[in-house]
């Protein structure tokens, strides 16, 4: 995919999407909300994919989870992925099934060998289904975990060199982090190997009740901070495919399209020092 920006695709804001003018805007949407048999969602989406670009983006493959992506999940992916032939594919570094129970999260594991092992073996079995290569997204944290052998961007760049995938970046997350179990956000971020990113995501946070942790929650729009992060990082590694995301409080089109807008110039400034 050529390094624009893109948007999270939200059916409310259907003919909007496909009467913007913006050069080399493309969309982003959850997988698994098509995966249906037919009806208006897939009409919807086939009409925005006769125009833009698209990326498919899973929330329920479980790659970190102790047993194999579920067969049924995969083959519903493949046929997404067969019917609208998106320029990417990504999932989360995460688990969210157990015992043939599906948890409406995702979930966190611990950064050990094992874990590293049976990721590498999950994506490598939905990368041999799909016939194309994954990228694999940084999880948000609200706690720090015991018993990691890796670092984060150590474990990442690990399991990208012994499953093929690449690698997707979310800021926010990122950010989130940092705040919540006290690391330093551009150090993480400039200890990911340029080579291995593939996209870029950027969202907007917010802080739960008690006003002590942060929550990746789609919500809001993208903070200074955030932005601030994200300029430094495609100064270091060059431009990428850049995602805005948004999904609670959804604001008008014209809003994701602004936020859009500053990523793409971000992304022009990076090609133009390129050249």
């Amino acid at each position: 995919m050529t390094p624009a920006a893109g948007v999270g695709f939200k059916a409310e804001h259907f003919e909007e999407a496909l009467a913007a003018p913006a050069a080399g805007l493309w969309f982003e949407v959850h997988a698994e909300n098509y995966m249906v048999d037919g009806g208006p969602r897939l009409a919807m989406l086939e009409a925005v994919r006769s125009e833009r670009p698209l990326s498919l983006h899973g929330v329920g493959l479980s790659l970190a989870g102790a047993e194999p992506p579920d067969a049924d999940h995969v083959t519903a992916l493949k046929k997404l992925v067969d019917r609208f032939e998106p320029e990417l594919v990504s999932e989360h570094l995460a688990w969210s099934r157990l015992d043939g129970r599906c948890f409406p999260d995702l979930l966190p594991v611990p950064r050990t060998n094992e874990v590293l092992r049976r990721l590498a073996d999950n994506i490598g079995r939905v990368q041999d289904a799909l016939g194309r290569q994954i990228l694999i997204e940084n999880p948000s944290h609200y706690l720090a975990l015991r018993d990691h052998q890796w670092s984060e961007t150590s474990f990442l760049a690990e399991l990208a060199r012994r499953s093929g995938c690449r690698l997707l970046i979310d800021v926010n997350n990122v950010a989130v982090g940092s705040h919540n179990i006290g690391y330093d956000a551009a150090e993480w971020l400039g200890a990911i190997p340029a080579g291995l990113v593939g996209e870029i995501h950027l969202a907007g946070h917010s802080l739960d009740d008690e006003g002590s942790l942060l929550i990746d929650s789609h919500d809001q729009p993208i903070t200074n901070d955030v932005w601030a992060l994200y300029d430094a990082f495609i100064a270091r590694v060059g431009a990428r495919p850049t995602l805005i995301e948004r999904d609670g409080n959804l604001p008008p089109f014209a809003e994701l399209l602004a936020e859009r807008e500053r990523a793409q110039a971000a992304l022009d400034g990076s090609l133009a020092l390129a050249a």
